[in-house]
């Protein structure tokens, strides 16, 4: 999966994210583009992703070849088929682990 970086609002990057087993949801929207989760970075430049209730810790390498993200077009004034490139992508998120469940501290309930 390629998805653009954003930090404080400003698109910076394109990383790979890698997961470790299937990821798997239903949606009934039609578009392409669907929410899956959060992903932040932590002071120390840890990414960490939260889907749902679970969350993911994992590390930022560099690829050692960029990979190219292309849009392929068609148009009438040339003859064939155009790519353009939208971004380069010079790392991945790798994320081994298990997602963790979220758990809220059950103490705060019993003072209530």
């Amino acid at each position: 999966m390629i998805v653009p970086i954003v930090r404080d609002g400003v698109l910076q990057e394109w990383a790979i994210i890698e997961l470790q087993g299937n990821l798997e949801f239903h949606s009934k929207n039609s578009s392409d583009k669907c929410f899956i989760g959060d992903l932040y970075y932590e002071k120390n430049d840890t990414p960490v992703l939260i889907i749902g209730m679970h969350i993911l810790h994992g590390k930022e390498l560099v690829l050692p070849k960029p990979l190219a993200v292309l849009e392929k077009k068609t148009s009438d004034e040339t003859i064939g088929t155009e790519y353009v490139v939208n971004a380069i992508v010079k790392k991945k998120l790798v994320f081994k682990g298990r997602p963790k469940p979220i758990v809220a501290d059950s103490t705060l309930n019993k003072s209530l």
